[in-house]
């Protein structure tokens, strides 16, 4: 007897460089984007076929979806994540930075619980985050994470400000600090660090170093923790996607994961 799911329906908040590449990746799986919200009345001309255009999150509540992808900006979390939860939607959240606001955090997991929907956090830029989580479990003692990308990747961010970008000659470190501090500080580029945290020891005690190098071709992700578990090292160095500079390809990539994960007869 063969058994016939029915196609993953999906909304995108946000339809940038990231939702555009997930979209056209996600071309040959059983998954229907029903709708697109984005903030500005500009109408778009390249939507996924079928693809609504919305533009509040009231309007979740008239759209038959089972999956709500955030893919926009920290800023969008709280009301779209409060709108998909609240119809019993599931919420993928990339802009982690967003949960530097714990008490967020705590409302919308504890809405998901209430719905009988799910809060995801999907990997971002990042690998091994399957493997932090799991030695969570036991115990973590010590969670680094150090980032390093070429200058132009922290142009438009407090890095600026911190150390001269444009005439740097060797790899600089222009932040250390706690994982809460540097996802709210520096949120365009340090979601990843709020991910690192929520899988492992906390935004407090998770230890981010930011370093802007001369001579890095890649956005380069370096974890590392010790634990019970026993010991944690991954190395990512990640190309940038080519639509937006700033962001890992990776990030994309990890997206397609979780949502091809929803869907497929084998999941790894």
């Amino acid at each position: 007897m063969t058994t016939h799911r029915r196609r993953l329906r999906v909304v995108f908040i946000g339809w940038g460089a990231i939702s555009r590449s997930a979209s056209q990746l996600l071309h040959d799986a059983p998954v229907d984007i029903v709708a697109v919200a984005v903030r500005s009345a500009i109408e778009h001309d390249d939507l996924p076929t079928g693809a609504r255009l919305i533009r509040h999150p009231d309007e979740l509540a008239t759209i038959d979806a089972d999956l709500v992808v955030e893919a926009a900006s920290r800023e969008g979390v709280p009301q779209w994540g409060r709108a998909a939860l609240g119809t019993g939607m599931d919420f993928l959240v990339s802009s982690v930075s967003a949960f530097a606001d714990a008490a967020l955090l705590v409302e919308l997991r504890d809405l998901a619980a209430r719905n009988d929907a799910q809060l995801e956090i999907h990997a971002g830029a990042l690998g091994g985050v399957d493997a932090l989580s799991a030695a969570s479990v036991l115990g973590i003692d010590a969670v680094e994470h150090r980032i390093v990308k070429p200058p132009h990747a922290w142009s438009d961010t407090p890095a600026a400000h911190l150390c001269d970008l444009e005439s740097l000659t060797e790899a600089t470190t222009f932040f250390t600090g706690s994982a809460a501090d540097a996802a709210s500080e520096f949120p365009k580029n340090a979601n990843v660090a709020m991910t690192t945290a929520l899988a492992g020891i906390g935004p407090d005690k998770t230890r981010i170093t930011l370093v802007a190098d001369p001579v890095a071709t890649t956005n380069r992700h370096e974890i590392s923790a010790s634990g019970a578990f026993g010991e944690l090292a991954v190395t990512m160095s990640n190309k940038p996607l080519e639509a937006n500079p700033k962001t890992s390809a990776m990030t994309a990539l990890n997206l397609v994961r979780a949502i091809q994960n929803r869907v497929g007869p084998l999941v790894i």
